[in-house]
């Protein structure tokens, strides 16, 4: 399943998906084993920071009556509503100040699992110039894949942070089928030891 990428280089992103407590164990929506992506994923924010290349991060900034919420004829707990605790990035991600924050899921009526859909983010990272991005984050088969796939419908190479993504898995073996269904459309996975050069 693994490929070999090139080494980082100008034209690279680190793309953090919607790592907030709400989706990590104990959270509204909570992914078991959801928090085990957070130590890879700061050892993948040392390696851009080093390099000085744009690190982004998403996030669900839900309106309390988003449409994707059971109490509004959605499939989802109430989740990530915009300025709660359970919306805010993990404390424990280590995130510099240059990190900019892509909200997504912001208007009641509009579903958002990708971080390209209703947002800015293909647009702020074709201005800094990346054409590569490496994702990871939560969950591997909804907003990570949603996110990956559109990043490659976009024209950006995709290269999924195998370590630092989990899975939800409402049927067993969503996150490996979705895995395999992006490497099929073009994505790469990869895992820290890795990049490290």
């Amino acid at each position: 399943m693994m490929k070999t990428v090139s080494p980082l280089h100008t034209g690279d992103a680190l793309v953090i998906v919607d790592v907030q407590e709400d989706f990590l164990p104990g959270g509204a929506l909570g992914v078991k084993g959801g928090d085990l992506v957070i130590e890879p994923l700061n050892g993948y924010v040392k390696e851009f920071e080093r390099r000085g290349l744009p690190i982004v991060a998403t996030r669900d900034w839900h309106p309390p009556d988003h449409c994707s919420f059971r109490d509004w004829g959605g499939m989802w707990p109430a989740h990530c509503i915009a300025g709660t605790k359970g919306a805010a990035l993990s404390p424990r991600l280590e995130l510099p100040p240059s990190t900019r924050i892509v909200s997504k899921g912001t208007q009641r009526d509009r579903e958002a699992y990708s971080g390209f859909e209703h947002t800015d983010l293909a647009s702020k990272l074709r201005e800094l110039g990346c054409h590569r991005l490496f994702i990871g984050g939560l969950a591997t088969d909804y907003c990570v894949q949603a996110t990956a796939r559109d990043a490659l419908a976009a024209g950006f190479e995709v290269v999924v942070l195998g370590d630092a993504v989990q899975s939800f898995d409402a049927k067993p073996g969503d996150g490996a089928r979705a895995l395999a269904a992006l490497i099929a459309e073009g994505a790469r996975v990869i895992r820290l030891p890795e990049m490290i050069v």
